[in-house]
């Protein structure tokens, strides 16, 4: 939990920093006098300030943001000597460049983070599949457990690697925000046997993209060999004669070829409420063997599955993903290219009700995304580190008035016309836009509350 909250309070901080320093940094390079830049609001926390004529710089209670004040003859009144160094006083580009900084610095973060995290390296699941679900687009496709994902194409003529699992989950969540259908280069786990086969993705809309759009895929967990773990004593496993090692060949007549297959069993086991022996047949030093398994019956948020001690599957096998300088910054250039454009593409799909609200996060998700994270080591979370920037730098470029974007598209206006909008449509424009952020706000934060509860 303290890991959590630190790396949260962290990320929003570096976060925050970055962006209101790209407003401050071009600010001062324009002429304009900043009078204040604040990490955070409310009650002042820290405080400096060189000089009194200085930037006064300060971190506040509520680290949920910040802003860059700067001199301007709407806010108050400005001495003579001093209107040149005036926001309002600036030239249109000037303006426009000061405004529009700050999202670039977060997207300039992106690439840099998604740079280092390439050049550091990271250890990602090797893409062979576990079973895909029933009925799914993978097993219609003819993919089974074991398949090892070699490369992907949209056409069938130009083909791209895939390094990792998680390669592969990026490509096919691409091909459907796309209405594309993607062939896949398959072959065995040692590389044998290779042949093409093809996900009709296509059949699938924008709206199906969400938490659960693997799921629907039936490109599920990651392949695990199906050798049992460590036995609990005086578990159902031991009291059967199970031991660690054990490989399961089959259950009940079913024949199993991963870990998730046996899992699933006996998980399905208990579903009646009642224990139900089950036949299982193991490998263990070259010998085949019979036993009569028992699960117990646990209930859980009222459902009852079974349970023997011992948990069945080895660890996926690992690869490491990494990139030389050049290769690791064009590649930074371009995961944060389509995560912008995918961000875009799903706002504005859940706008026109194409895409479900319920991708929307909010700040629990998020320190729950960054404690993970830091868990998994430095690399993971620059990546999310990454991620995160990506989107804040994105969301400030929106039309809405009290963001970034929204000061652009006055500037626009102002660009068009000649004229600055006026402060009764400013008035308006600004309240619209609180109502509009109070309610996206209010919507993030319960699908954090509904994820963190298990209601999606």
């Amino acid at each position: 939990m303290i890991i959590t909250v630190l790396a949260f309070i962290f990320t929003l901080g570096v976060l925050i920093v970055i962006h209101e320093y790209g407003h401050y940094r071009v600010a001062v390079a324009c002429g304009v006098k900043v009078l204040r830049f604040s990490v955070g609001f409310g009650r002042v926390i820290l405080r400096r300030q060189a000089t009194p004529d200085s930037t006064e710089f300060v971190l506040c209670a509520l680290p949920l943001g910040g802003y860059v004040k700067m001199l301007d003859e709407r806010e108050g009144p400005v001495a003579p000597a001093e209107l040149e160094r005036s926001f309002n006083r600036k030239a249109l580009w000037q303006r426009t460049a000061i405004v529009a900084a700050g999202p670039a610095a977060n997207l300039l973060l992106a690439v840099l983070l998604y740079a280092a995290a390439h050049w550091i390296g990271i250890d990602e699941p090797k893409a062979v599949l576990g079973p895909p679900a029933s009925a799914s687009l993978a097993e219609r496709a003819g993919l089974k457990a074991g398949d090892w994902v070699r490369a992907y194409s949209t056409d069938g003529t130009e083909w791209q690697d895939l390094r990792s699992m998680t390669d592969l989950r990026w490509e096919l969540t691409q091909a459907v925000m796309h209405g594309e259908r993607l062939q896949l280069m398959v072959s065995d786990r040692d590389g044998r046997a290779q042949r093409r086969t093809t996900l009709e993705l296509d059949t699938l809309g924008a709206s199906e993209v969400d938490a659960k759009l693997m799921q629907r895929i039936g490109i599920g967990s990651v392949f695990s060999e199906p050798v049992l773990g460590k036995v609990t004593d005086a578990s159902p496993a031991a009291k059967a004669g199970l031991r660690a090692g054990d490989r399961v060949l089959g259950i009940d007549g079913n024949a199993v070829g991963d870990a998730s297959r046996v899992r699933d069993l006996i998980r399905a086991s208990g579903s009646t409420g009642l224990p139900r022996t089950m036949q299982w047949r193991v490998e263990r030093a070259g010998q085949v063997l019979e036993l009569a398994v028992t699960p117990t019956v646990v209930t859980e948020a009222g459902e009852r599955f079974g349970r023997i001690g011992v948990y069945p599957g080895q660890p996926p096998e690992m690869v490491t993903v990494q990139y030389g300088v050049i290769d690791g910054f064009s590649r930074a250039f371009t995961q944060t290219w389509q995560m912008s454009a995918l961000t875009l593409k799903m706002l504005g799909k859940m706008l026109i009700g194409q895409a479900s609200l319920k991708n929307l996060s909010g700040p629990l998700t998020i320190a729950d995304y960054a404690g993970q994270s830091v868990r998994l080591g430095l690399a993971y979370y620059l990546g999310f580190l990454a991620i995160v920037s990506v989107s804040l730098g994105v969301l400030n470029l929106l039309p809405l008035p009290v963001l970034d974007g929204g000061h652009l598209m006055y500037y626009l206006f102002e660009g068009v016309t000649g004229r600055p909008v006026s402060d009764l449509w400013l008035d308006r424009l600004q309240r619209g836009g609180v109502a509009i952020m109070l309610m996206m706000m209010s919507l993030a934060l319960y699908n954090d509350v509904a994820r963190l509860l298990g209601l999606q």
